[in-house]
């Protein structure tokens, strides 16, 4: 489970303040211990009870002009600060069942009864209410291929919640929670990892009854962009599709650019060509989903070339 950082009592803390020590060069967000030492100051910030009301009060007289320009998240997040390569800083609103917002759009919006890990590390305290619950597992990812349907060794560890003032720090590619709702409105202040290599690892999200990954939650728009790239008359478009498939370092771009060179063929064996390809290749990862790519459209092909 994520790994609790133990602060004591802590003086309230300016968000400015937190910020200057974040930007110090020591601090290294992909070093557990760095990140777990910077546990004290966000414990701070979560004493210091004016700072939010205040932010979301200045946005909504500037009509969120900020928040326009640098959350990309869902209306759930506050982006506290954004001016980093390295990390940034949010707050996330998590409604209880009873509250009129879950009633409108329930439980997906909030993540909640999605187990899953994170691509990224992050501290994280609770500000307001009684905070999340969560179902808490631990899995090693260097042991995990990262096919849907893989069966993966997830250990139960406990259920709890993001208590007011507890510091927690998730650490990627090893923390797993199914994230339930508060049972009260809840707020919770992130300090969250930023990389730009951060897109291309991956992030999944598990079946805890089975023990097995359901789907990969990782998404770039390279991976959109290839299939127009592999149906593009110009051979320019097709060898960077083929380089792609043969070299990018993200196994998930390599399948990608496989999948949409042979989606792109003109005959399913010419497509099923293709895919064997990647049934042969180095990477565990691209051979098992070409293979189960193969094992689909096999599955599926009197479809394909006939209709239903």
């Amino acid at each position: 489970m994520p790994r609790i950082v133990e602060c004591g009592d802590a003086a309230p803390l300016a968000l400015g303040e937190l910020i200057a020590a974040l930007n110090d060069s020591a601090f290294d967000p992909a070093d557990e211990d760095s990140f777990a030492a910077m546990g004290p100051l966000l414990k701070g910030l979560a004493a210091n009870r004016a700072f939010l009301a205040e932010i979301a009060i200045a946005e909504l007289k500037d009509r969120c002009t900020q928040q326009s320009r640098e959350n990309n998240y869902t209306p759930q997040v506050i982006m506290l600060h954004r001016a980093s390569e390295k990390y940034f800083i949010r707050a996330n609103f998590w409604p209880s069942p009873r509250d009129s917002l879950f009633k409108a759009s329930g439980a997906s919006p909030f993540f909640y009864g999605v187990p899953h890990d994170h691509n990224f590390s992050f501290l994280t305290v609770g500000y307001l209410g009684p905070g999340y619950w969560s179902e808490y597992y631990e899995y090693e990812y260097d042991k995990v291929v990262g096919v849907p349907g893989e069966k993966v060794d997830l250990r139960f560890v406990e259920k709890a919640k993001l208590d007011p003032g507890k510091v927690m720090l998730y650490r990627a590619h090893k923390d797993v929670h199914n994230q339930l709702p508060a049972d009260e409105m809840s707020v919770s202040i992130n300090i969250m990892e930023a990389s730009p290599g951060q897109p291309f690892l991956s992030q999944y999200r598990f079946d805890v009854k089975t023990c097995e990954i359901a789907g990969i939650l990782t998404r770039t728009p390279s991976e959109t962009l290839l299939a127009l790239a592999a149906n593009h008359d110009g051979g320019n478009a097709r060898d960077l599709v083929e380089s792609f498939a043969a070299h990018h370092p993200c196994d998930r771009i390599q399948f990608a650019a496989l999948r949409e060179l042979a989606a792109a063929e003109h005959s399913t064996d010419d497509g099923l060509d293709v895919l064997a390809r990647g049934t042969g290749s180095g990477n565990r990862f691209v051979a098992a989903m070409s293979a189960q790519e193969i094992a689909r459209i096999e599955a599926t092909r009197s479809w394909i070339e006939y209709g239903p």
